[in-house]
């Protein structure tokens, strides 16, 4: 049986070098022979805002409905984002807090602290560009984006392992450094990494 992949690219700009990254990963994939299919954000029409909190039920529009059924049918979570100000971009933020939501991706149990993780038995890769290098964003900052993504909700609700890769530095690389990383990136599809 293959691999089914789902790689959810959360840059709101398609002249980005993170589309490239999705594509890289995609095509090594479908290598593999694994099931491909792919969420971009940006051209999903949803409200990002979650008004109410959980207090009041925003309902899902449908596109946002679809995302969550391929993130379900989904063996494997590969999440493709830049890194501004520490963290997620905004959209990217959006579409996780209308769709991870009580009752998904988690339940809490009543009259306790802990909580159900409802997405158990996937597993996700976090690629993330940065203006520095990895290294400097996680001895420096504390990987702020990752901790958000990878500790605060993948694994929270039950996605585990969680891998990431790095790249960076974007904004100084030039063709031949982008091509690398494309390899890269395009290996880690072929393993189904």
């Amino acid at each position: 049986m293959s691999k089914k992949i789902v790689i959810i690219n959360g840059h709101p700009n398609p002249n980005s070098f993170n589309f490239g990254i999705a594509a890289a990963y995609q095509e090594g994939a479908k290598l593999s022979g694994a099931e491909v299919r792919k969420i971009t954000i940006a051209d999903l029409v949803f409200d990002p805002n979650l008004k109410f909190g959980y207090q009041k039920r925003m309902e899902l529009e449908p596109d946002l409905l679809q995302a969550w059924k391929d993130i379900k049918w989904a063996d494997h979570l590969v999440w493709v984002h830049p890194v501004w100000w520490g963290g997620l971009p905004a959209i990217t933020k959006g579409f996780i807090d209308r769709l991870f939501l009580p009752g998904m991706a988690f339940s809490y149990r009543e009259n306790s602290v802990f909580w159900d993780k409802l997405l158990k038995g996937k597993t996700a890769r976090i690629i993330t560009t940065l203006d520095q290098p990895g290294w400097y964003y996680w001895l420096f900052f504390g990987k702020p984006s990752v901790n958000q993504l990878k500790k605060s909700t993948l694994q929270f609700c039950g996605i585990s392992p969680v891998k990431t890769t790095y790249l960076g530095i974007i904004k100084t690389s030039d063709k031949k450094q982008r091509e690398k990383w494309l390899h890269k990136i395009n290996s880690l599809g072929r393993n189904l990494a």
